[in-house]
C-alpha cells in the first residue's frame, strides 16, 4: 500500500511540472496548445494504471509503469525546450534557470526509466540517488523564481513555433555518457561507489550546464581556445561578418548607436560601454548611447587635450596601461570623469573623413583579454567603418533637418505672399477712401473686406504655426467659387466676366482655401496684366472624359514664350515689378497635387490664356467621397 501511494504521490509531481512547463508554454505562445495536454493526460492515466497492474512486493513493474514515466520524461523535455525557444531573448535571463533545472531533471528521469524499460528492473543505485539529483535542481527553480517571481513574461506575438529535436538530441548525447559512467562503476565500485558516481556525474553535467548558458564562462572559453590551439586570435571572417550584421540590424531591438557599441565590445568580450558623438552644430562631445553600462551625462569640449589626441593619434587608449604607466600615453591627459570610471578599459576614436564623429569607451572585459597588435588591428579597422556608419547617420539627419526648413520656408513664402495679396486689396480700400467714404454702399464693403483679411489673416497664421493645411479637403462646387471671386474684385478694373458653360454645378476635391488662393491669384495676375478697358474672362468647361477646364483669357500685356517655359513656375522669378515670383510656382504645385495640371498660352501684346484642368468628382461617388472625407477629418 505504501509504495503504490509512494507511486501514485510521484505521478501527482510529475504531472503538476507537465501542468506548469504547459501553461508557461501557452502563456507565451498568447494560444492554446491543446496536443500537450491531451499527451499529459494520457500518460498520467498510464502511470496510474501501471501502479495498480503492479504486483504484490516492490518488483516486477509493469513495461507500461516504465514505458509512461519514460514518456513523461520525454515530454517533459519537448516542452522544456519549446519554452526556452518561444520566450523573447529579452525574458530568457528569467527563465534558463527553471528551463536548466527542468532539463536535468528529465534527463536524469530519462536514463533511470529507459535503462529500466530495457532490463525490465530500475537500476537501485540509480534510484537511491535520483532524489538527491532533484534537489540539486532546487536552487536553480529558485533562482528563476526570485528572477520572476509573478512568472510573467514580456512576449511579443510571433508565427506558430515548431518543435525542433535538438532536446532529444542532447538527451540521447547524455544518456551515452551516463550510461557510460554507470557500467564503467559498476565493475570497479563497491556498494556505495556507484551511487556516488551517480550524484557526481549528475552533479557535474549540471555545473556543465551552468556554464554554457552564462556569458562569462563561454568568454573565458573562448580566449583560452584562441590563445592556445589557433596560430591567430580571430576567424577574421567570421568576425567581420558579426560586425557587419551588428551594425546593419540597428533599429530593431538596439538603435544604431547601441547597436556599434555591441559589435566593438564583442570583438573584445566586453559586456557593453558609452558612446559620445559629436553634437551637431555644437563644440563639444555628449553622450548618444550606452549598452550595459550607468547613465552618464558627460560633455566633452572638442578643444580639449583629450579629444586632440583621439583626433590626432587615432589610437586605441588602453586605459589600464595608462594607469600603470605605460610610455606610449606621456601626451595623453585623461579628462576627470573618465578617471572616475573604474569600468571603463578601453578608449576608441571613431574618425571620419579626417574627422572626429565621436569616441566609445568601452568596459571591463568578462575575462582578461591580452590586448595585443591582432586585437588592435581589428579594432581599428571595425571603429573605422562604425565611424562610417555614425557619419551617414549624421549627415542622414541633418539633411532630414534641412528639409524640414526647407519646407517650413516654402510654405512661410507662400504665406507672405498671400499676405501681399491681402495687403494690396487694403492698400486698393485706402486708395479708394477718400473719394468714397461718406458712401454708405462703400463703407459696408469696406467692413465686408477687412473682416475678410482679417480672417484669412488669421488662417495663414494658424497655417504657419500648424505646418499644415487648415482645413480638410473636400467637395468644391467650382462655380461658387468663381463667382465668390468674382465679387471681392468687383472694385477692380477691368471687370470679370463668367461664363459658367451649361450651369450645371461641377465639384471636384480639392482645400477650398488652397483652390480658391490659387484660382483667385490667376485672376490677380490678368486683371493687372490688363488695361482698365480691357477684357479677363473666365470660363468653365467639362471635357467629357471626367475632367473639367477652367480658363482664365485677358488681352493683356502677355509674357515671351521663353518667359513662360523656362521661367514662370519656377520659384522667386516674377515679370511683375516687385513681385516675389511664388504663386504661379505655388499653383502648379497644388493643382498636380490634386490630380490636375495648368498650362499657358502666352503672346507678348496680345494676352495670355490660363488653362487648370482639374479631375471632377462623379455624381453618383459625390456621397461617398464626402463620408470617407469626413471619416478621414474625424
Amino acid at each position: 500500500m505504501a509504495h503504490t501511494l509512494a507511486w501514485v504521490s510521484d505521478t501527482a509531481r510529475q504531472v503538476c511540472w507537465l501542468a506548469l512547463v504547459i501553461t508557461l508554454v501557452q502563456t507565451v505562445s498568447k494560444g492554446t496548445v491543446r496536443w500537450p495536454m491531451v499527451v499529459a493526460a494520457i500518460v498520467a492515466f498510464a502511470q496510474l494504471l501501471g501502479v495498480f497492474g503492479i504486483e504484490a512486493g516492490f518488483l516486477p513493474l509493469t513495461s507500461l509503469h516504465l514505458g509512461s514515466f519514460l514518456a513523461g520524461a520525454v515530454l517533459g523535455l519537448v516542452l522544456v525546450e519549446q519554452l526556452f525557444r518561444t520566450v523573447p531573448a529579452e525574458s530568457r535571463w528569467a527563465v534558463k534557470p527553471l528551463c536548466l533545472a527542468l532539463s536535468a531533471g528529465y534527463v536524469f528521469e530519462l536514463y533511470l526509466f529507459a535503462d529500466g524499460f530495457l532490463f525490465g528492473i530500475l537500476d537501485a543505485d540509480v534510484w537511491a540517488v535520483r532524489g538527491i539529483a532533484h534537489v540539486l535542481t532546487l536552487p536553480l527553480i529558485a533562482v528563476s523564481a526570485g528572477r520572476n517571481p509573478d512568472w510573467v513574461f514580456r512576449i511579443t506575438v510571433s508565427r506558430q513555433a515548431v518543435f525542433h529535436s535538438t532536446a532529444l538530441a542532447l538527451s540521447g548525447a547524455y544518456l551515452l555518457i551516463i550510461s557510460a559512467a554507470g557500467y564503467y562503476v559498476r565493475f570497479v565500485g563497491g556498494d556505495w561507489g556507484r551511487a556516488l558516481q551517480l550524484t557526481l556525474l549528475f552533479a557535474g553535467l549540471l555545473l556543465l550546464s551552468v556554464f554554457l548558458v552564462s556569458g562569462a564562462q563561454r568568454a573565458r572559453l573562448r580566449v583560452f581556445l584562441n590563445k592556445h590551439l589557433f596560430p591567430y586570435r580571430y576567424d577574421y571572417r567570421s568576425e567581420w561578418l558579426r560586425f557587419t550584421q551588428a551594425l546593419s540590424s540597428a533599429d530593431g531591438a538596439l538603435d544604431l548607436g547601441e547597436s556599434v557599441i555591441k559589435g566593438l565590445s564583442d570583438l573584445v568580450e566586453s559586456p557593453g560601454g558609452v558612446l559620445w558623438l559629436r553634437e551637431s552644430g555644437g563644440h563639444g562631445y555628449s553622450v548618444h548611447s550606452r549598452l550595459n553600462h550607468p547613465a552618464i551625462a558627460v560633455m566633452e569640449d572638442e578643444g580639449s587635450a583629450f579629444c586632440r589626441f583621439l583626433a590626432e593619434r587615432e589610437w586605441v587608449i588602453n586605459l589600464e596601461e595608462y594607469r600603470s604607466g605605460a610610455t606610449n600615453y606621456e601626451t595623453l591627459v585623461l579628462p576627470v570623469w573618465l578617471s572616475e570610471i573604474s569600468s571603463a578599459w578601453l578608449v576608441l576614436p571613431l574618425k571620419s573623413g579626417g574627422v572626429l564623429v565621436g569616441f566609445v569607451v568601452l568596459s571591463a572585459p568578462r575575462t582578461p583579454v591580452d590586448v595585443n597588435w591582432e586585437v588592435l588591428d581589428l579594432l581599428k579597422t571595425a571603429q573605422a567603418q562604425a565611424a562610417s556608419y555614425l557619419s551617414r547617420m549624421q549627415a542622414m539627419e541633418a539633411l532630414i533637418e534641412s528639409r524640414k526648413f526647407d519646407s517650413f520656408n516654402r510654405m512661410s513664402a507662400f504665406v507672405v505672399h498671400d499676405l501681399k495679396n491681402l495687403v494690396s486689396q487694403l492698400s486698393l480700400m485706402l486708395k479708394n477712401a477718400e473719394r468714397h467714404k461718406h458712401n454708405p454702399a462703400f463703407q459696408e464693403d469696406m467692413l465686408e473686406t477687412v473682416a475678410n483679411v482679417e480672417s484669412r489673416m488669421r488662417g495663414l497664421m494658424a497655417q504657419l504655426q500648424e505646418k499644415r493645411s487648415i482645413d480638410p479637403p473636400r467637395r468644391v462646387e467650382l462655380n461658387a467659387l468663381v463667382e465668390r471671386l468674382r465679387q471681392a474684385k468687383r472694385h477692380q478694373r477691368p471687370t470679370i466676366d463668367f461664363e459658367a458653360g451649361d450651369g450645371t454645378a461641377v465639384e471636384v476635391i480639392a482645400h477650398p482655401d488652397r483652390l480658391e488662393r490659387v484660382i483667385g491669384h490667376v485672376l490677380q495676375n490678368a486683371l493687372e496684366a490688363t488695361a482698365g478697358d480691357g477684357r479677363v474672362t473666365v470660363s468653365i468647361m467639362p471635357t467629357g472624359d471626367g475632367s473639367v477646364v477652367l480658363s482664365v483669357d485677358d488681352n493683356g500685356c502677355g509674357m515671351s514664350k521663353e518667359f513662360v517655359r523656362e521661367r514662370l513656375f519656377r520659384p522667386f522669378q516674377s515679370s511683375k515689378t516687385g513681385g516675389m515670383g511664388i504663386g504661379a510656382f505655388e499653383a502648379q504645385q497644388y493643382i498636380r497635387e490634386i490630380g490636375g495640371s495648368i498650362a499657358v498660352d502666352s503672346e507678348p501684346g496680345k494676352g495670355t490664356r490660363v488653362a487648370i484642368t482639374l479631375p471632377v468628382v462623379a455624381r453618383e461617388t459625390r456621397d461617398e467621397v464626402q463620408a470617407a472625407v469626413m471619416t478621414q477629418g474625424s
